[in-house]
């Protein structure tokens, strides 16, 4: 049986890349790993850019808010596998790390898209 946090954190990623679809990318990798890294959503922005995005749900601010909680190993981790994929694909574009926060409202999840959030 799923926690509440696991399952908070499923929701979240569903609702991120939901999201994401919906204002135009395309799912390129869902949980995407190298070694000890994972991106949790690897888009295509206009054939050109690859987006490596980390969802981050929150149950509530009461310590801190969902985009604080990337740390700078989850950084180091998120960019190792980012280097990895654009070997693998021979990739000559672009690249961008997004964070999708995400909060419970009484409407449902609240996202905040923090482009470009971190290199």
């Amino acid at each position: 049986m799923p926690t509440a946090a696991h399952q908070l954190g499923h929701d979240g990623e569903e609702a991120a890349l939901q999201y994401l679809l919906a204002q135009g990318y395309e799912l390129l990798h869902r949980n995407y790993r190298h070694r000890r890294a994972e991106v949790d959503l690897i888009m295509r922005w206009d054939r050109e850019l690859l987006v490596f995005v980390e969802v981050k749900a929150r149950s509530s601010a009461q310590y801190g808010h969902p985009e604080e909680f990337v740390t700078e190993r989850k950084r180091q981790l998120l960019r190792l596998a980012a280097e990895h994929l654009q070997e693998e694909l021979n990739w000559p574009g672009d690249i961008r790390f997004d964070i999708l926060a995400l909060s419970p409202t009484a409407q449902g999840l609240r996202i905040d898209h923090f482009e470009d959030a971190f290199w």
